[in-house]
């Protein structure tokens, strides 16, 4: 137990990290500290040498006793919302609670040195697609992250609806929220790119993490964005070219249903380690993966999985749907390399399945070891809204 005091907690979907995905032929010796969830009510009185930081508009750095510095500028040329609303109180007080961030801008969030891990990240930045995040982990010249900030907290089609899970939580009238544990050894940047026409006014954010050792065998969090149309790639591609060891750990899909009547007989599957043509991991229908059951009946949020938009298969369309599933108990484990596919298949009048013409946005979200393999290119912003 003092080895687990001393080599800090990160979290529980890092506590069953790359060591419980060990190839058979070479099981893990290691005497690295097994991990527990900070979270976890019995691991909260356990204390440690980890230390505690927060970066937001009032802290950029993160650095102790930082916080809250700024001092009114009343001549600025573009304030931020609300930046005109302490003139007359002076620093110290709510002086630069929101970023703005103009047209075309991007801005570094988060630039701290490890070993740390971040442990949550709440955001408000209005739901569009324009706006992208990326990560980058130890010094690495392409993102392990990058995806569109409202698909990256399980938010579907720029439309807004609650999220109650471990792992993300959305609560009105847009605030996102995640959990993920994110470990970093060396260095970790986190980028906020604004691709619309417009200035965005108001970016709240916070990024807490911890300063403290990680230990060698944990994985990094990658998470990837992609779309397209089932009438040309069918089965829908989730994830393809990952190498390197590494657990799967959860699905989002923002699904556009172009047909009425039900849409979700699809099988996702899983290509573990070098499959041909078959997977090791085959699933039996679009709503069993997303552990439901004889379709979607009705929104429902929990701490796996959820479909969260009012839609409803038999309405007239397009019907938007937004669908997660997340791998935090049974992670999908690979030693080499990894694909993720689900089929756009429906259920046709004359009782035999049908192939559909959807529109489909994905993130997958998992942990490798790096270096990981580059990303497809990000689709244009044109590319990335509402389908039809």
């Amino acid at each position: 137990m003092h080895l687990l005091i001393r080599r800090g907690l990160i979290s529980l979907a890092l506590a069953v990290g790359l060591t419980s995905c060990s190839s058979p032929r070479s099981p893990s010796t290691s005497t690295s500290p097994v991990l527990v969830a900070p979270g976890a009510l019995a691991s909260l009185p356990l204390l440690n040498e980890a230390r505690t930081r927060s970066i937001s508009a009032e802290n950029l750095t993160g650095a102790k006793g930082r916080g809250g510095m700024a001092i009114p500028e009343p001549g600025e040329a573009k304030p931020a919302a609300s930046a005109r609303a302490a003139d007359n109180l002076g620093q110290g007080w709510k002086v630069k609670p929101f970023l703005r961030i103009n047209a075309g801008e991007t801005v570094t969030l988060m630039d701290v040195d490890g070993p740390g891990v971040i442990q949550h990240i709440w955001m408000v930045e209005g739901l569009s697609r324009a706006h992208v995040l990326r990560f980058y982990w130890d010094g690495e010249a392409t993102p392990s992250v990058e995806v569109p900030a409202p698909d990256f907290f399980a938010i579907g089609h720029e439309k807004f609806a609650r999220v109650n899970s471990q792992a993300v939580i959305v609560n009105p009238a847009n605030a996102m929220n995640c959990y993920w544990p994110m470990p970093f050894k060396r260095h970790a940047r986190v980028t906020f790119t604004n691709e619309a026409a417009k200035d965005l006014e108001l970016l709240a954010f916070q990024i807490t993490y911890a300063l403290e050792t990680v230990p060698p065998q944990a994985g990094y969090f990658h998470a990837q964005w992609r779309r397209a149309d089932t009438s040309r790639q069918n089965p829908y591609v989730i994830l393809d070219g990952v190498k390197g060891q590494g657990r799967y750990i959860g699905t989002f899909l923002a699904w556009t249903q172009r047909r009425k009547g039900w849409f979700g007989e699809g099988e996702i599957k899983f290509f573990l380690d070098g499959d041909g043509p078959f997977p090791t991991i085959c699933g039996t229908g679009t709503e069993d993966y997303f552990c439901g059951s004889y379709g979607f009946q009705e929104p429902y949020t929990t701490a796996y999985s959820g479909t969260t938009l009012p839609a409803n298969a038999d309405h007239e369309p397009p019907n938007y749907w937004s669908l997660y599933r997340w791998h935090l108990l049974d992670p999908i484990c690979f030693e080499r390399e990894l694909k993720v596919t689900i089929q756009g298949l429906g259920w046709g009048d004359d009782g035999k399945y049908k192939l559909l013409s959807d529109d489909i946005a994905s993130v997958a979200y998992w942990y490798q070891a790096e270096p990981h393999a580059p990303f497809p290119a990000l689709p244009p912003l044109p590319e990335r809204g509402l389908a039809k």
